[in-house]
């Protein structure tokens, strides 16, 4: 490999990349943090800023690191920190899809168990303390599976790969399965079935001959359209942002020949990674 144009482009769109999500990130943190007072909005400043962590560990490990592996070409931090940086990354992303799926629970609970209001704060400091446990116990395979690999013919070269971890290549196809279903598919499902069911209550609500106030006639459609298109923003980013990812992920795990043979073409090939640290970027702008 070598530090190609379509890599220089990468590496500059991921630095943009990065300025961008910092700026928001913190500005978003720095907001949250000086935020005062309980009461209602207290439990959902805490999701901010547990979101704002997330995804300043994608800012500050995943997209440097990427800029500086694909200026270098090769491995030069040693075993150590091949492990350590390894794990990190996919730490981050697994908070940041478990966070998110977390705030659309508590959207859910909000919406359809508004009596429960008062244990809110309770219930989400258990819901994120889950999903950043989770994280760490999902993540930690990565210590094992990734170590650095030299040789010295043709040339020398020292990469940090899983090569020699799996001793069966269905081995490695069966981990990026669970790493798919843990960060994708079961995040995508929390979402989908939690906002479709917040409208499917709004709509009800709409439709009941009592309606109470007569302000909530006016009230409720607003608060219907105000959480589709939330709910269309918050599914959409998630799924543009991923997908691509995991198609690339797909490729090298089932259809490595395609990979090998040079059949897609390079920049397609760093355009999907990257789309994997748009999340980050996106998530202070929702």
């Amino acid at each position: 490999p070598t530090f190609s144009a379509a890599a220089k482009v990468r590496v500059v769109i991921t630095l943009a990349i990065f300025l961008m999500s910092a700026y928001l990130n913190l500005t978003v943190l720095w907001s949250a943090l000086r935020s005062k007072g309980g009461g209602s909005r207290s439990h959902l400043r805490m999701l901010i800023l547990n979101l704002s962590c997330s995804d300043l560990l994608v800012t500050f490990i995943v997209m440097p690191l990427d800029a500086a592996w694909n200026t270098t070409v090769q491995w030069y931090a040693g075993d150590l920190a091949c492990k350590l940086l390894m794990f990190l990354k996919l730490l981050s992303m697994y908070s940041g899809a478990f966070i998110t799926a977390v705030i659309s629970l508590d959207r859910y609970c909000a919406i359809l168990h508004p009596l429960a209001i008062t244990r809110a704060k309770e219930r989400n400091r258990t819901m994120l303390l889950v999903a950043w446990t989770l994280s760490v116990i999902l993540a930690t395979p990565q210590l094992f599976l990734f170590h650095t690999v030299s040789i010295s013919v043709p040339a020398p070269f020292t990469q940090c790969v899983t090569h020699g971890s799996f001793t069966e290549h269905w081995q490695q196809k069966v981990y990026f399965l669970f790493t798919f279903m843990w960060l994708f598919l079961l995040p995508l499902i929390i979402m989908v079935f939690c906002y479709t069911s917040i409208l499917i209550c709004i709509t009800r609500k709409m439709n009941a001959e009592n309606m109470g106030l007569r302000c909530t006639r006016n009230y409720i459609p607003k608060v219907r359209m105000k959480t589709l298109k939330m709910t269309i923003v918050l599914v959409s980013t998630f799924i543009i942002c991923w997908t691509p990812y995991y198609v690339l992920g797909f490729w090298y795990n089932f259809f490595p020949a395609m990979i090998n043979k040079k059949q897609l073409p390079e920049s397609i090939n760093h355009i999907l990674f990257i789309f994997g640290t748009l999340n980050s970027f996106l998530d202070p702008v929702i």
